[in-house]
């Protein structure tokens, strides 16, 4: 299975969740747009290059705050033509503890649920 298969192979769910990330010595204050069980994707005009590690803070609503690491993944970089609604990263939970990993998977069921027409 290539990667691009294995990120899709998770239900990817859309939300809009503020999200303070930081890489290095940089503060991002964005949005994420969807997530999954491996990983989310942050709205921002100016995205980390592939493979920087980077610290994941957000709170789900009804939900104790997380904070999480993780790598980026791929890009959506803003183009120069402006032809792009929705550039950010898309970045992969890395290190998961099992009662985090937990911890979204039980954040993710209630969307899912929520969101469920039956």
């Amino acid at each position: 299975m290539s990667k691009r298969d294995e990120r899709r192979s998770h239900d990817r769910f859309d939300v809009e969740w503020k999200v303070d990330c930081i890489a290095d010595d940089t503060f991002l204050y964005a949005s994420i747009t969807n997530i999954s069980a491996m990983g989310i994707f942050v709205k921002t005009t100016d995205p980390r290059a592939v493979g920087t590690s980077v610290t994941l803070s957000f709170a789900p609503p009804g939900h104790p705050p997380f904070k999480l690491h993780g790598q980026v993944a791929w890009v959506n970089a803003v183009r120069a033509d402006g032809d792009n609604p929705n550039p950010g990263m898309g970045v992969r939970f890395v290190g998961l503890k099992a009662d985090e990993r937990e911890r979204l998977v039980d954040v993710i069921r209630t969307i899912a649920y929520v969101r469920d027409p039956a």
